[in-house]
């Protein structure tokens, strides 16, 4: 079973922000590296012109990638993080950029590449986004919902339209609260929703890690990257943070989560399952 990372970035330098091909075909390299076979190349919100130019290098260092030998973690496709997500929780994204769910800008941001393009990350909460993700969903596309200020029933409702995953739960989304469990906890109890988890030591406590593997079917928990052009490039015993204290991305590959929560006494059938398996049957809307 291969193992797969659906929402990386960027790694050792590179990124997905890029106007040369070769930066991705590098990123692809470091992830095999660490023992990741195939990867979503993940791109940040921008204008529409900007990430429509990520996706061409994206789709050409695809191209290029099927000529070599050692190609490294192939590229299967793209995850688009945005721009249709809540301001409020923005996280490291650049709010400036997301714009209101409509269908007009969809077709305007993803015609031409709509057969590489496996994930969209959209807030459910947003007006028009219901109607959107059914959009999305009926083309193909699996929905992830986050950058979220969503209340429970607004992302039952998202899920209702299509929605089938969970961007980076807890990471970017309103908390639990009692009165109201919102996108997280909506997250937790869905039987058939799938979650991405980021499993590196800063985005999530170990007692968060720990309810969710109690809560959560673990044939539903994708654990992803979110790493970014930083990550090897720090130490590994420090985050990834900007100069106003934003929690960048992962600090760690796939692997190397795995390996950590495995050595901390996770069943390691249970956690290489959550970057092999689960991850394969969500991207075949198993």
């Amino acid at each position: 079973m291969k193992i797969i990372d659906i929402h990386t970035h960027g790694i050792g330098g590179y990124d997905t922000r890029t106007t040369d091909f070769k930066h991705l075909l590098n990123i692809a390299h470091l992830h095999g590296l660490k023992g990741v076979e195939e990867i979503l190349l993940t791109i940040y919100p921008a204008t529409i012109k900007l990430m429509r130019e990520n996706m061409e290098n994206i789709r050409k260092a695809m191209e290029i990638q099927n000529q070599l030998i050692d190609n490294g973690s192939k590229i299967i496709g793209i995850h688009l993080e945005g721009p249709f997500l809540n301001p409020a929780y923005c996280g490291a994204l650049n709010a400036m950029t997301f714009l209101e769910p409509s269908e007009k800008l969809f077709y305007e941001l993803v015609e031409g590449y709509e057969n590489i393009i496996k994930i969209i990350t959209i807030a459910p909460e947003l007006d028009g986004a219901p109607e959107l993700i059914k959009k999305i969903s009926d083309i193909g596309i699996m929905v992830n919902m986050g950058h979220s200020e969503a209340t429970y029933n607004e992302a039952e409702n998202g899920y209702n339209h299509g929605a089938k995953g969970v961007t980076h739960i807890f990471n970017a989304m309103k908390g639990l609260h009692h009165r109201e469990p919102g996108l997280a906890g909506f997250g937790l109890l869905n039987k058939d929703v799938f979650i991405e988890m980021i499993a590196d030591p800063f985005h999530l406590s170990e007692k968060t890690i720990e309810l969710i593997f109690k809560v959560k079917d673990p044939e539903k928990i994708i654990i992803v990257s979110d790493s970014v052009k930083e990550t090897e490039t720090y130490p590994e015993n420090k985050g990834i943070y900007s100069n106003y204290g934003k929690l960048l991305g992962g600090s760690m590959t796939i692997t190397e989560s795995a390996k950590r929560l495995i050595d901390s006494g996770y069943e390691k059938e249970i956690i290489m399952n959550c970057i092999t398996s689960n991850p394969k049957k969500y991207l075949e809307r198993e």
